[in-house]
Parts: structure tokens; sequence; C-alpha cells
């Protein structure tokens, strides 16, 4: 199926819920949702097939790598999808709603195109329309802190995607001085196929700021200052998508770039700077995760915990590093989104998200609770789930590939995040006192999106589906993996 089917899906459907009638707009996002997962699959079992799809004269191209970013999206979109038609978010009238979903089928359209295009022009605007598309549904609830947060989120990733930009205008730059003015310059595929003979210094000095442009967007330390307020504020599936998913369309981003680089001026130069920002992120997450006092806070800076680790297995190199990234990708959205998505029903039950007034949560909500604890357990990477296996394929790709400091002070602040998100999860299930929220009634509704995401988190860690195998080693491949 064409790349321009997947993005029309929801884009239409974007369109006919900000016009549409408010009564129709659950049942229209609920059709829209299985029919982007319909597309998804058909370009997925095409890109398996042929190797890469392409649209538009080859504007729009979908490679392994891109059928690896569409396919996580999908599937964390359905079941953000999936729990925002569950939950109605509280007392939000069908107009907010209707403006919700609407919004929300924008920003997975943005997604979709910033993965499927092979032009890096058009996905610097795409990565851009992910902050336009996502900051309404930031400021949501239209509380005083929400506000700021999505100020705060505007303004901090428009700086980064300025950046970004000056850093594509230099690689385009290093591109027409060398070749002059070609057509389609700034495609990918020509531009890895002209990397030997571009001028290395100007592509180093390009990455730099490419890195810290797009790295502002995938929440990579010390510009991931927009991410915990910017996650903790909006609704549970807005931070759901965005901590699942979005911190990854940054991170392809600087992947699409890192492959040009390795070419043009040697793998060292990007493996360095990617190796320093990991440890810097890991050490500002473990910092705060060993004692936090709010929950989505708390899931955000593990967010910048698990970039950080994606960040050291693609600076660490080689096969296991790269797949290990690339999985670890897949395992984080998975975990992180349906921590999300419980830790916002916990806030509508307790009437916040702190952590000290939540109290026996898994007596009083015993779906939440238990699901919450299994998927904190995937997250701080223990077995059976996935996040044991991409974690010990990166570290273990550092240790073999001589990063030995690195890869133990990795270690370290793993175990002191470890420690800290454990001890807080213990105290909201265990502390004293009567819990305050009213005890919770499970439902089938309620149960799937969980049992979906702590089940596809239990197959990548036991036993691997048909083909994921295949489909890790074609994405790890398009990067030199």
């Amino acid at each position: 199926m064409s790349p321009v089917v997947l993005l029309l899906v929801p884009l239409i459907a974007a369109g006919l819920l900000a016009w549409g009638p408010a009564r129709t707009a659950r049942g229209l996002h609920t059709a829209a949702l299985a029919a982007m997962l319909g597309t998804v699959l058909s370009v997925i079992a095409d890109v398996a097939r042929g190797g890469a799809v392409t649209a538009l004269d080859g504007l729009l191209r979908a490679d392994p790598l891109s059928a690896w970013m569409v396919g996580l999206i999908a599937v964390v979109a359905t079941l953000a999808g999936a729990e925002a038609v569950a939950s109605g978010h509280g007392s939000a009238d069908g107009e907010a709603m209707r403006r919700f979903y609407a919004l929300f089928h924008l920003f997975v359209f943005t997604m979709f195109l910033a993965v499927t295009t092979d032009d890096l022009g058009l996905m610097w605007v795409a990565v851009e329309g992910t902050t336009l598309a996502s900051v309404f549904l930031v400021n949501f609830h239209r509380t005083r802190a929400s506000l700021e947060a999505a100020y705060k989120y505007l303004l901090i990733c428009s700086v980064g995607i300025a950046l970004a930009f000056i850093g594509t205008v230099l690689v385009y730059f290093a591109d027409v001085q060398q070749f002059g003015a070609e057509a389609h310059a700034l495609r990918w595929t020509t531009l890895l196929g002209w990397a030997p003979q571009l001028p290395p210094r100007v592509v180093e000095l390009a990455f730099v700021f490419l890195l810290v442009g797009y790295g502002t967007k995938a929440g990579l330390a010390p510009m991931h200052t927009w991410l915990p307020d910017a996650h903790s504020e909006a609704p549970a599936p807005i931070s759901a998508l965005m901590s699942g998913v979005l911190l990854s369309v940054g991170l392809y981003a600087v992947l699409r770039f890192k492959t040009v680089v390795d070419v043009a001026a040697g793998p060292e130069f990007a493996a360095r700077l990617l190796v320093l920002l990991g440890l810097a992120s890991l050490t500002v997450a473990a910092a705060f995760l060993w004692s936090p006092t709010n929950v989505k806070r708390m899931l955000a800076y593990s967010s910048v915990e698990h970039v950080g680790l994606v960040a050291l297995g693609l600076g660490f190199g080689g096969a296991w590093g790269v797949a290990g990234a690339l999985l670890h990708i897949g395992n984080h959205a998975l975990a992180k989104s349906t921590l999300f998505l419980l830790s916002g029903r916990i806030r509508d039950a307790f009437g916040t998200a702190d952590i000290l007034p939540v109290r026996d949560l898994v007596r009083a909500m015993p779906l939440t609770g238990r699901g919450f604890a299994l998927a904190l357990l995937a997250l701080l990477g223990l077995p059976p789930f996935g996040l044991f296996v991409s974690e010990l394929m990166i570290l273990g790709a550092g240790f073999r590939g001589g990063w030995w400091l690195a890869s133990a002070l990795a270690l370290v602040l793993l175990l002191i995040a470890f420690a800290g998100m454990l001890r807080a999860f213990h105290r909201m299930a265990y502390a004293p006192g009567a819990p305050t929220a009213p005890r919770e009634t499970p439902s089938w509704a309620a149960a799937a999106p969980i049992a979906v995401g702590l089940g596809l988190l239990l197959l990548t860690g036991v036993a691997w589906p048909p083909g994921l195998a295949a489909a890790l080693a074609r994405a790890a491949a398009v990067l030199g993996g």
C-alpha cells in the first residue's frame, strides 16, 4: 500500500473530526483507529516483501526503519486512542472531546509524515508539526500548570527545531558546494550516496546542531527541561503518545543524519557525542528518580533515562548496540505508554498525581494497581519482559566494544533509578492509612489496552513473534548495524 494512504487516513480523520458534529466523534475516532491499523499492517507487509515503498516521485519512502517506527506509532496510538474512549477525561464535554480526537489524529499524522518522508527538509517540517499539533493537547485541561507546561514545551522545542534547521542548512550547503544545485539534494537516499565525498568538518558541525536540535525533541539531557512538565500535565493518552513514540521520532531524525555523518566523517565522532549525551541523560534521570514525588513526573524522568540508554546503544554501535537500541525504543514505547495510561486512572481516582496521597493502591484499584506494578517491573528491566533483553544487548555492546567505563557507569545509574522507582511504588501500594480513592470496578474495556501492552512486552522478552527478528535486522541494516 502507498504511504500516501497511510498519511491520508489520520489526516482525513482529523479534518472530519474538526468540522463534524460532536455526537459522532467517538465513533469516527474509533473507525479511524481501525483504518489506521489496517493501512499500517499493509505498508509493513509491502516493506517486508519489497524492501522499501515509495510514492510522489520518492518524496515519501518507507524502508524497514520507517516501517519499524510506523508500527510502533500505530500500536501506541491504538492503545492511547482506546484509553481516551474508555476514560473520556472525566468531566470533558462532547465538544472538548471532539477537539481532542481531531488533534489526536493530526498528531499521529505528523509523526507518520516525519518517519515516512525521504526528504530531510520535509522531515524537519513534520517534526515541527508534531509540536504544533500536540501543544494544544498538553493544555487540554486548561489549568494554569498545563498552560505553563504548554508554553515551555512550545518555546524550548521551537528553539531546538531552529537549531536543527541550521544543521539541515549546513548539510545542504555541504551538498551543494560539492555537487552543485542537484535535484533532490536533501533526499536521504541522495545524501547517503554522496556522503563519502562530503566535507567531513562541515558535516560534523552540522551534526552538532542537529543532535542538539532534534535531541531537544527526543528529551536528551540537558535539553530535556520541557519534558517533565509537558508529560505530567498532558492528558494520559497524550502523555503515552509523547513519551512512547514522540521522543523516538526525535531520535529517528538524529539516526537518519547519523548514518550520513558516519560515512562522511567516520563513526567515532557521532558515537562519542551520543555516549556523552546518553550518560548525561542517565545521570539527570537517576538524580530525580532516587526520590520522586509525582507519578507522572517520575515516568517523564524515566523517559529521559531510557532515551539516554538508546543513545548509548547507538553510540556503542555494532549489531548488538544498534539492534538493541531499536528494540529498546519499541519496548520502552509499550511499557511507558501502558504506565502513563494507568497513571491517568490513578490521578482521576485520587484527584492528584502526587505519590504521597496515594495509599493502598492495589486494594483500592486492583486492576490498575496490579497492572501498574507489572508494567513498572517491565520498565525497570526485569525478566521476563522485553526491556531486560534490550538493556542486556545495549550494555553487552558497550562491554564488547571496549566502552567499559561508560557501560559500568550506565549500569550504576540504572540501579539508582531502579531503587528509587521501586521505593516510590512501594509507598503507593503499602503506605499505612485508608485509601482515599473509591474502589475500582474492573471492566474488559479498561483491561484490554493494559493486557495488550503487557502481553507484547512479554512476547519481546520470552518468545519473539514470527518476523520480529527479521524486521529488527532489516531496520538495523538501514543504519549500518
